[in-house]
């Protein structure tokens, strides 16, 4: 497939590290097929190295194994990320054709995967249990059995004041620093069990928004993905939703993912928004109240509009209908007008995993679009994603 019309992110996105790929939802074939898109464009063309998805950062090896060396398979490497949003066949062909791009390849040239998320985190459950089982089988259940609930829990699901949670995996993690070096992989794995006990016992509401559950997985994220870049020649591609990758506070409450990665690298890191115009999305939908996660349903296709006027969405689609990149760092270069507008205070769609039953068509979020981020794209139809199965 040609790359003609993509051949001017070779200068926008000069000496960038990090390109934040992100999406107003998590459900939209687009969205998909244009980070794929993205993805083969910076692998093969700018020498980018790493997809790093929100995703299980303890599934994340399985997945990563599969894409370099082939072991297992790709539909059952996407389901133990356990994240159903990612369950498609438009992300089961983008990791098939990193696989096919990698076999090729020198082991030193491949591209790797990387789940960032500590959520979801069985796989170091069962990592640890087989090093004890070896090594200390004594100590495996007292250490383990308490933090069993991590492979279920979902942040905030265990709210404990006394951090329990949290003191057990601590304990883990000094024993196995003792554990001489054959435990490294056991240690990192304990690591990521110690980041979900944290997000496990926070709670979603606090009078300091930064000590929520989401202000901590998203600073979790963005450590993870600064540790990939201790490769010097490491360059990133992240995949996450926009209110994960902008350069300002997610949901306008909490620094986001992307503005701790912009505090520290600066213009290395790249903030590309995703949005859409009319059409569908694949979301669960909740009922409200404050049961609305256990009484969220399966997901299912909800249907979209024109955005409002006067939305971001909006001005995007009446500046041009069709499918458009737009680079916000090149802004100085456009009339005063637009470059107020650019730095003004206005409203974009955003819809998540989750979405309120009925009114899920009017979900908005305040942004200053110059400040948040450093490029859009505008897709003109949104259809929803194809799932693999039924979650």
């Amino acid at each position: 497939m040609s790359t003609a019309d993509l051949q001017p992110l070779k200068s926008i996105l000069g000496g960038v590290r990090i390109v934040g790929l992100g999406e107003a939802t998590h459900g939209t074939s687009e969205f998909f097929r244009l980070k794929h898109r993205l993805l083969e464009f910076l692998v093969e063309e700018m020498g980018f190295s790493v997809l790093a998805m929100e995703a299980s950062e303890s599934a994340g090896p399985a997945v990563d194994a599969y894409v370099r060396q082939g072991v297992g398979d790709a539909a059952g490497a996407l389901a133990g990320l356990r994240f159903w949003t990612w369950r498609t066949r438009e992300v089961l062909g983008m990791l098939a054709w990193m696989r096919e791009y990698n076999r090729g390849c020198p082991e030193g040239q491949k591209v790797h995967f990387a789940g960032i998320d500590p959520q979801q985190c069985g796989n170091s459950l069962a990592v640890v249990s087989s090093f004890l089982r070896r090594a200390a089988p004594e100590r495996e259940t007292g250490l383990l059995s308490p933090l069993r609930v991590l492979a279920e829990a979902y942040p905030a699901s265990h709210p404990d004041p006394q951090r329990r949670l949290v003191h057990q995996a601590g304990e883990l993690l000094s024993f196995l620093h003792g554990a001489g070096p054959e435990a490294a992989d056991a240690l990192r794995h304990a690591g990521i069990l110690v980041r979900a006990a944290d997000l496990a016992t926070r709670a979603r509401q606090h009078a300091d928004p930064e000590q929520t559950v989401f202000a901590a997985r998203d600073r979790y994220m963005a450590e993870a993905v600064g540790q990939l870049l201790n490769d010097p020649s490491a360059k990133i591609a992240l995949w996450a939703h926009n209110g994960h990758i902008t350069k300002s506070r997610c949901a306008g409450a909490v620094p986001a993912m992307g503005q701790h990665l912009h505090a520290q690298f600066g213009d290395a890191y790249y903030a590309l928004g995703l949005l859409s115009g009319s059409g569908s999305f694949r979301a669960r939908r909740m009922w409200p109240g404050p049961w609305a996660r256990p009484r969220a349903g399966a997901p299912v296709t909800n249907r979209i509009g024109p955005a409002r006027a006067g939305t971001v969405d909006a001005q995007l689609a009446t500046a041009s209908p069709g499918d458009h990149l737009v680079d916000l760092r090149s802004a100085g270069n456009t009339p005063m007008a637009v470059r107020e507008w650019l730095n003004g205070r206005h409203h974009m769609r955003t819809f998540g995993a989750m979405v309120p039953r009925w009114t899920y068509r009017f979900n908005v979020s305040p942004i200053s679009p110059a400040e948040e981020y450093d490029g859009l794209v505008y897709v003109a139809v949104s259809t929803a994603s194809r799932p693999l199965t039924t979650p």
